[in-house]
């Protein structure tokens, strides 16, 4: 063995107890890799810094700004209620409605952000239902992961995976060309928790009332301003444009409440709407320039003081000199100079529409959450104020719904452009994703905060060890090794070991990382059969992704666990079998693809 070799070792085994133990972040750990990689020789800088404009790189990051588009939008929020509402009543029919669905939203949006839009939704839909959620959760989350296999830039794994294989002289992967692999494996894991729901745990109890974490209905009125865009439009297309998480509790005109006004009648400048919003509609409605909220129309002037106007939340504390006092006896905003404009009670969330008056008629209660708007040198004087228990920032972010169909538009145009290779890949979702913060669909502030930049360095940190491990030979060498353990097997056989090395080790290893140590090995392995490197390069990234044997080998897993109440066995005995069928389907496809195996068996 050299010593570029033992010193390569050496740094391998480092990285790998630090991403095993989590001592350090993983980017910070990747950061570290590559740095010792250039301290020790292994590397030269040029070859250390090429993560961070490789294609995967950047590719990686324009999708999160693309999803953060699309989510700012409404889109995914609207998909998402979508698919509860077409889950019907049935277990059977939700599982076979959501899965296929989660999969194709996976396919060009980050799996866990999916996961994490599905989980409320799911939730309720169980609670509402009489169903466990336990039933539910565990099969959306293996969708979500198994949605990423649709595309080759869903996954950081199969970007990771076409760099090797371009870097072998071989033709890389275009954006679908995973895709027939993609659509067996989703087929095979919703028909598998179909027949094997008896598996899945049903457990009841923690979720039954999650009412107390839920703070989407937050009572305000809204004053549709004179000559805007919801003038003489009818009520309907305003609540489409907001979502379900908009209700509407009352109607104003004139200054008359008025019971005869349907969703079919327009809306009048002056009509002061009473409504319950959700924190993100609520956010919404404020920057709306067709609409304002009543309060701050009325009584903005008196929020004087220094800095940006802006939302914040108070809690009204026990005792307070407020409660048992209306918000106009008060007069809180020439008191206080900032704005009552909204207010969260418990017992009214989805209560009775008329047990609460008019906002300025409700009298406070200990608990009450108010929804201010006023100026931050003010918010200093309130935050001290016995009467509230704190002040925490106002958490709701505006939905840009008008700008749906743009951001519609521009994934459309990206996918294209990057699938018939009018652009290349990494261009054509660089493009989409500046196209989304040009065109206003997501602000550049939240563009940045968008982009996972844990996932962004260590991408471009592990791309040196892969180069490492080629360079170096180690590749070679442990290519050799298993070489002899698989001599005489057949294709089929070595892309199965393959895939489950792979699987085992992305248990305690990210997929990134798993396809980086791996890749370099299965090239080598191919080009000492005499074989095409891309189906087994293939096969390593898919059991870096789709290997559901434990709770932590896959982010999303691990936002169910707690909501489900699952236990680590179920997972390994509910992931198990699926695991072992989604190797096999794996590796033979991509026999089938590259290799020219046969497609059906006795073929």
């Amino acid at each position: 063995m050299e010593m570029q070799q033992v010193l390569f070792l050496l740094v391998l085994a480092g990285a790998l107890y630090l991403f095993v133990s989590e001592r350090l972040r993983v980017d910070v750990t990747a950061m570290l890799t590559l740095l010792a990689l250039v301290l020790t020789g292994v590397l030269d800088a040029r070859q250390a810094l090429s993560g961070f404009a490789s294609e995967p790189a950047i590719i990686v990051a324009a999708v999160f700004v693309i999803s953060g588009g699309l989510a700012a939008t409404g889109i995914t929020e609207r998909l998402g209620q979508g698919i509860g509402r077409a889950a019907g009543r049935s277990e059977t029919r939700a599982i076979a409605v959501t899965m296929p669905a989660v999969a194709l939203l996976s396919s060009f949006t980050h799996h866990v952000m999916v996961t994490a839009m599905m989980l409320p939704i799911l939730t309720r839909f169980a609670r509402a239902r009489g169903l466990s959620a336990s039933r539910l959760l565990m099969p959306m989350s293996f969708a979500a992961s198994l949605g990423t296999t649709l595309t080759l830039v869903s996954a950081p794994a199969f970007l990771l995976a076409d760099n090797l294989i371009e870097r072998t002289g071989a033709e890389g992967l275009g954006i679908f060309s995973i895709t027939p692999i993609g659509l067996a494996l989703v087929a095979i894991g919703v028909a598998y928790m179909l027949l094997a729901r008896w598996l899945l745990p049903r457990r009841f109890g923690a979720l039954a009332d999650e009412s107390y974490l839920r703070l989407d209905r937050y009572r305000t009125e809204l004053l549709v301003i004179e000559g805007s865009r919801w003038s003489t439009r009818p009520l309907a297309e305003l609540q489409k444009a907001l979502g379900d998480r908009f209700r509407l509790v009352g109607w104003l005109r004139d200054g008359r409440m008025r019971d005869d006004l349907t969703a079919a009648s327009p809306l009048i400048s002056g009509d002061i709407l009473l409504a319950e919003a959700s924190a993100d509609a609520l956010a919404s409605l404020h920057d709306d320039p067709g609409l304002d909220l009543q309060a701050i129309a009325h009584y903005g002037d008196h929020a004087s003081g220094e800095g940006t106007p802006q939302l914040v939340q108070a809690v009204v504390a026990p005792g307070s000199e407020f409660i048992g006092r209306s918000l106009r006896e008060l007069d809180f905003a020439r008191r206080f100079h900032a704005v009552i404009a909204g207010l969260w009670r418990r017992d009214s969330a989805g209560g009775d529409e008329h047990a609460m008056p008019r906002l300025a008629e409700a009298r406070l209660r200990e608990g009450d959450l108010l929804l201010l708007w006023g100026r931050p040198s003010r918010f200093a004087e309130l935050a001290a104020h016995h009467g509230f228990l704190m002040l925490v920032p106002f958490a709701g972010e505006a939905r840009r719904r008008v700008r749906a169909p743009i951001a519609l538009a521009i994934l459309a145009a990206t996918v294209l452009a990057a699938a018939t290779e009018w652009l290349p890949a990494p261009l054509a979702f660089l493009l989409g994703a500046v196209a989304m913060v040009a065109t206003r669909c997501v602000d550049v502030e939240q563009a940045y905060r968008e982009i996972d930049v844990r996932i962004f360095v260590m991408i471009a940190g592990v791309i040196p060890l892969g180069i490492a491990m080629e360079q170096t030979g180690t590749a070679q060498l442990l290519a050799s090794g298993l070489l002899h353990v698989v001599a005489g097997w057949p294709a089929l056989a070595v892309l199965l070991v393959m895939f489950s090395v792979a699987a085992l080790l992305t248990q305690i290893l990210s997929d990134a990382a798993t396809t980086v140590l791996l890749g370099p090995i299965a090239v080598e392995l191919a080009q000492s059969l005499g074989l095409a490197p891309t189906p087994f390069v293939v096969c390593t990234a898919l059991g870096a992704v789709v290997a559901f044997l434990t709770p932590i080998g896959h982010h999303g897993n691990l936002l169910i666990l707690g909501p489900g109440q699952y236990r680590f066995h179920d997972f390994l005995r509910i992931g198990l079998p699926l695991t072992a069928l989604i190797a096999l389907v794996s590796a033979w496809m991509a026999r089938w693809l590259w290799l020219g195996g046969p497609l059906l068996p006795g073929g």
